[in-house]
């Protein structure tokens, strides 16, 4: 049976370590408005866009190269009625050697289509992922959603 959970792939040319760094840096690629730490086991951070979307992550599982894994602890969305979507999710980050490439899968465990934000979330993953994430690990510049007037976590 297949999974309903949202993931998608990329391939770059890139090592491992590039890979990781890169996964390891979600304010090179996801948003310059993230507070707190994104690199080592347990450490948290908040995320925010405008009023839209806030929410708070530990790094729950982190091995050097090959795996990251965030946990969801806390989440809002303004625009959706459940407010306990994305929270206990995790956000899984899978590096593995393909050839003289490497591969990263990415997967949001519970991001499922029955979710009201699936489409939008579905949407924005792919395009962090497939686009800004894939440019900061091969050009070394992502595209993060830009530093806001204030941080109101």
């Amino acid at each position: 049976m297949a999974t309903k959970d949202f993931t998608t792939t990329i391939v770059v040319d890139n090592m491992p370590a590039d890979v990781f760094r890169a996964v390891t840096n979600p304010r090179g690629w996801w948003s310059e408005e993230i507070k707190g730490g994104t690199e080592k086991l347990n450490d948290e951070f908040d995320y925010h866009f405008n009023e839209v979307h806030k929410c708070k992550m530990r790094l729950i599982e982190v091995i050097p190269n090959k795996k990251v894994v965030w946990l969801v602890l806390d989440n809002y969305f303004e625009f959706t009625k459940d407010k306990d979507e994305w929270k206990g999710n995790n956000i899984v980050f899978e590096i593995s050697p393909d050839g003289d490439k490497t591969e990263l899968k990415f997967t949001q465990l519970g991001l499922v289509p029955d979710y009201e934000c699936y489409d939008i979330c579905h949407d924005a993953w792919s395009k962090y992922i497939k686009e800004s994430l894939r440019n900061l690990i091969t050009t070394g510049k992502g595209q993060p959603n830009p530093k806001e007037v204030g941080f109101n976590v």
